[in-house]
């Protein structure tokens, strides 16, 4: 267990819920849309073929060697198109701004993003910095250079 520390950042609403696991075995715990003030009302609307940052009001405080990956919901993928589009988009150890989720609407139609919708995944990974060296040649594998399907089935 990973103990991450989290701040409503100031404006937020503290009605949305945090990040939380939907099931004992659940690798990503949901993020919540927590809307300006100004947005609550309307909510936000993500054109067909356009993408719009929605904020979730979070900031956290992750340990060194531990990254935060935002990953798309599969109902809102599957019935909507909606997806994150740098996905996984990544908060790093060091990073101390609000949490935001950048949505892309790859659907037929516009979508509504209310206050307090289930937007995305968070995961918590460990992750690794490594130190390269550089080399003349790469060592002789079965594989080789052929790549995009030679392992199988397209």
């Amino acid at each position: 267990m990973v103990n991450v520390r989290i701040l409503r950042v100031d404006g937020s609403d503290s009605t949305i819920p945090l990040p939380v696991y939907q099931s004992q075995n659940s690798s990503g715990c949901d993020l919540h849309a927590n809307l300006k003030l100004e947005q609550q009302k309307s909510g936000i609307i993500i054109p067909k073929t356009s993408w719009q940052l929605v904020p979730t009001g979070l900031a956290i405080v992750l340990p060194e060697g531990f990254e935060a990956q935002i990953r798309s919901r599969s109902g809102l993928a599957l019935y909507h198109g909606i997806t994150v589009m740098n996905s996984p988009g990544t908060i790093d150890s060091d990073y101390r701004g609000e949490v935001g989720v950048i949505l892309l609407n790859q659907g037929t139609d516009d979508y509504l993003i209310n206050h307090g919708d289930r937007i995305a995944q968070l995961v918590i990974a460990q992750t690794s910095q490594v130190k390269w060296a550089t080399i003349n040649e790469l060592p002789h594998t079965e594989r080789g250079e052929n790549g995009f399907g030679s392992t199988g089935k397209d």
